[in-house]
């Protein structure tokens, strides 16, 4: 063997190099998605309206996307801090779950703009589907990761659970928001118990997590 030449790749630093660029991909969309939802702020201005009445709705809906996005940043880093490897399959939903953040900026912009043509109503009912995808796809990808793909073996099964049925808890509820505005109510009824439901399982599974490490 020569002396210089470089050590032999193994499997664990090929899986830590997929980890590795997958991440940085990630950070690097949420940044971006969160950078354009304010770029894309171009509220026309009306003859009598006020500061307040031209920035007001834009500002708001800037704020909440960013504090949403970066909810569900929060939460897709808490998977990736779970995960022994990485595997196709949970690279695949990722990447699903990055198309979706990075169009993000375009939602806010037929949202608050009104360039598009569409009235306020079908504008937020974009805006709570966009997050119903978003949140339905981060919990898919946490429940692969923990109770299929085996990729969170480390995670308690209570504590995983509770993870999931969180993170499907805030889909429901931006399901039924939508339900709202399309003014479905028997839909939104069904989904608002499915919703309720779903958090006291949640609760419950956290609670369990906690009393197996005490």
């Amino acid at each position: 063997m020569e002396p210089n030449a470089a050590p032999a790749v193994r499997e664990h630093h090929v899986h830590q190099r997929h980890f590795d660029r997958l991440v940085m991909l990630a950070d690097g969309v949420f940044a971006i998605a969160l950078t354009l939802s304010a770029v894309e702020l171009r509220p026309e201005a009306k003859p009598g309206q006020t500061l307040l009445q031209i920035w007001g709705k834009p500002l708001l809906a800037y704020f909440l996307t960013f504090f949403i996005l970066g909810v569900v940043w929060f939460q897709h880093r808490r998977t990736m801090a779970q995960l022994r490897r990485i595997d196709r399959t949970l690279t695949l939903i990722t990447l699903l779950l990055l198309s979706l953040v990075a169009l993000m900026p375009v939602v806010i912009r037929t949202m608050v703009s009104g360039e598009s043509g569409l009235d306020q109503t079908v504008g937020m009912t974009i805006y709570a589907l966009s997050l119903v995808a978003i949140n339905f796809s981060l919990a898919m990808g946490w429940g692969y990761a923990a109770f299929i793909g085996g990729l969170a073996p480390d995670v308690p099964r209570p504590r995983a659970w509770s993870w999931l049925l969180h993170d499907t808890f805030i889909a429901l509820t931006w399901a039924a928001i939508a339900c709202w505005f399309l003014q479905r109510i028997w839909l939104l009824a069904l989904v608002a118990v499915m919703a309720v439901v779903v958090r006291i399982a949640s609760a419950r599974q956290s609670r369990a997590a906690r009393a197996a490490q005490a």
